[in-house]
């Protein structure tokens, strides 16, 4: 019989809504599961807000208290959903409790706190995620397969972006990613990460960054209210105003420690761009092209092919391709957000189960910490920066 296993979620927002989509979806996707996620307790600061998201999320229970709950006999996974600035605390504690742990991204503010963690759980032989989601979109997934399999030979470039415009409205509200003592960065943490997670999926670990960082919104109005507004969300011209401390903005020359050599680039004040992370990467035998926002479709090109059919050509993500088997029965039938979290779920309670850690992990999330602070301190010496 599969094993039911109790969540304890911490956070209740909008990664919260993620999350227990995934839980509650898992199973009718990927049938046998792993194991069962059970919705046991949702925390949040208030008790108005955690039984509200009780009632929203599905969860047997609410509560305010993030440490007692972590430490119940009958919890058996800590989800953190929660702002970056208690990443560390919650997963340090849950560690020592001895419950497996999924962590939203990124790992933590500085590279000391991710160091911290992971020492946490490599002392407590626990599993653990970072929520890296993007990577497990089926068409990031297949370019991972090909890349392995040679089918564009030693990889030369990598050129990455992650571009929105949430931010780019000087009236959007002070969110906490704005904030340097709660998000640690900006655009590098907050999404750039998740690039440089591809990057290191599918060319390997980014050894050396040059960086430009650019704030152009120096402060914003401050939020009424308890609830976290991103900047897209509700617009304020009058009233009291706060510092802005993080960078807006990146972009970056990259080196990989295999030889390989790209770019990276990422904004939150680009007009017109939503959710826009592309690669491109060029390798001896071939290239390959994603574009999020057409997430169905990977472009490949192979240069053996004969020169009356050169051209990039698009495959479209079905059944025959990574974690098509628990998707849809129908190539191109339309992959969203929610079903990367599902994937996501997947993987995290199948690594439970087996007793091997998945990818991304703490390890993981620790490195790419480490590339963001080598992001930051380029982006203040203007030099080369070894990560």
């Amino acid at each position: 019989m599969t094993k039911t296993m109790n969540v304890a979620m911490i956070g209740g927002g909008f990664m919260g809504k993620a999350h227990a989509m995934a839980y509650a979806s898992m199973p009718m996707f990927f049938w046998p599961a792993p194991a069962i996620p059970h919705r046991k307790v949702v925390v949040d600061v208030s008790e108005e807000m955690a039984q509200d998201a009780q009632a929203r999320f599905g969860f047997d229970e609410a509560s305010t208290d993030w440490k007692a709950t972590v430490h119940r006999d009958d919890i058996d996974v800590v989800d953190i959903c929660t702002p970056n600035n208690v990443h560390a605390e919650i997963a340090i504690e849950a560690a020592k409790a001895g419950k497996h742990i999924i962590c939203e991204k990124p790992l933590a503010r500085t590279v000391e706190e991710a160091e911290a963690m992971a020492q946490a759980v490599r002392d407590a032989g626990v599993i653990h995620m970072v929520a890296y989601n993007y990577r497990r979109t089926p068409a990031v997934a297949l370019a991972k397969r090909l890349i392995s399999e040679g089918r564009i030979g030693d990889i030369l470039n990598f050129r990455g972006t992650y571009l929105q415009d949430w931010s780019a409205d000087p009236d959007g509200p002070l969110s906490w990613r704005f904030q340097k003592k709660v998000a640690g960065s900006g655009a590098i943490g907050d999404i750039g990460t998740h690039v440089v997670d591809m990057a290191h999926y599918l060319v390997g670990p980014v050894a050396e960054v040059n960086a430009i960082t650019k704030t152009y919104v120096p402060t914003r109005p401050v939020q009424s209210g308890g609830v976290d507004k991103l900047g897209a969300s509700e617009k304020t011209s009058g009233g009291q105003r706060g510092e802005v401390d993080v960078d807006d903005e990146f972009t970056s020359l990259l080196k990989f420690e295999n030889g390989a050599v790209g770019s990276l680039e990422a904004t939150r004040n680009g007009w017109g761009r939503n959710n826009f992370i592309t690669f491109e990467i060029h390798g001896t035998k071939g290239s390959i092209h994603f574009n999020y926002e057409r997430r169905d479709e990977l472009k490949v090109f192979f240069a053996d092919d004969p020169g009356d059919a050169r051209g990039f050509r698009t495959i479209y993500t079905g059944p025959a391709h990574p974690y098509g088997e628990g998707l849809w029965p129908i190539p191109a039938l339309g992959i969203g957000y929610s079903e990367t979290k599902i994937i996501e779920c997947h993987d995290f309670f199948k690594a439970i189960v087996i007793g091997e850690q998945p990818s991304p992990n703490f390890e993981d999330g620790l490195l790419i910490e480490r590339v963001a602070e080598a992001l930051i301190r380029s982006g203040t010496s203007g030099a080369w920066e070894a990560v």
